[in-house]
């Protein structure tokens, strides 16, 4: 019965450039500096990555105003609002900006179309320290759109020139149906000059809709609040899975999902180290699904330099 148990893990998954980016400088302001480091929110959304982080010296505050002045703080790879740089500022704390390069760019394609008096459509997750972040950057000219349904109650300024812009982690598809359905109110709406989503995010997705094809049962590694995490689950389920599940830690994974499964699939959002992946492999042995078989959709080599605070100095 055991003989024919496989594992497809999917390919890429994990770590992506901007989460390694954040997560060496949060380790290099460690070292350069010693502990304390500050970071405001969490640097990655993966519980495994933070607590790691706070042991070796790393603390976490929701807000500028908890770090004592004249601190070091590290802004998360998620971005900060220009009000949360200012507030950093009046504090003379000294700042290390770990802001994933991608979501600066939609950072400044957001000041750029406001300042050519654009109304901007934004979709993305209320709440969600990226949508805040860019939001901050030309709040009087940006309107939210949380989902597809949403487009139905958009309101937005008489005589003004419309373009999308979005959150980096979402769902591909759901994004084209948002816009698809803003195109229908609004014939008008401009694209912008390339697709917000990041190249981690998509690549994830499509190799997660190649594994749900032929995985009765797919397994995600991430932490609830990652939105790119909880993205992969949505997708398997929409691409054939018959079940799909998101963990932190292979000791959440249970007995009953296994019942009739011949075959697994297992992927990993963009802020979670291979070790966890690993440890849900090993389990998933132990359980008789012997045959790992890599499916592989696309090849990353991105890399992103460091914050400049923390490059070493030219002699």
């Amino acid at each position: 019965m055991t003989g024919h148990k496989r594992i497809l893990l999917a390919s890429p998954r994990g770590y992506c450039a901007g989460v390694d980016r954040a997560v060496i400088a949060v380790e290099k302001a460690l070292e350069q500096y010693g502990a304390p480091v500050y970071v405001r929110k969490e640097i990655v959304h993966n519980k495994h990555v933070v607590s790691t982080l706070q042991q070796r010296g790393a603390i976490f505050v929701d807000e500028v105003d908890e770090v004592p002045e004249g601190s070091h703080l590290v802004f998360s790879a998620h971005g900060v609002s220009p009000a949360v740089v200012a507030a950093a500022g009046a504090r003379n704390l000294l700042t290390i900006d770990a802001t994933c390069p991608l979501v600066t760019k939609v950072h400044r394609e957001a000041t750029r179309f406001a300042r050519d008096e654009y109304h901007i459509l934004f979709i993305g997750h209320e709440g969600h320290e990226e949508v805040e972040g860019t939001m901050g950057e030309a709040p009087d000219n940006m309107t939210l759109v949380n989902s597809p349904d949403a487009v139905a109650f958009v309101e937005v300024p008489a005589d003004r020139k419309l373009v999308w812009l979005s959150q980096t982690t979402l769902s591909v598809d759901e994004t084209m149906e948002t816009v698809r359905r803003l195109r229908e109110r609004f014939p008008e709406l401009q694209d912008p000059p390339s697709d917000d989503i990041c190249y981690a995010t998509q690549n994830r997705q499509v190799a997660i809709k190649k594994v749900a094809q032929d995985a009765e049962l797919v397994i995600v590694v991430g932490s609830a609040n990652s939105s790119n995490s909880v993205r992969l689950v949505e997708v398997a389920l929409e691409n054939g899975a018959r079940a799909a599940y998101r963990v932190d830690y292979a000791s959440e994974v249970r007995d009953e999902w296994f019942d009739g499964i011949t075959t697994v699939g297992v992927t990993s959002g963009a802020s979670v180290p291979e070790e966890l992946v690993t440890e849900l492999l090993a389990q998933l042995t132990e359980r008789g699904y012997a045959g790992i078989t890599e499916v592989k959709t696309a090849e990353e080599d991105l890399i992103f330099s460091l914050p400049k605070e923390l490059r070493p100095t030219r002699k």
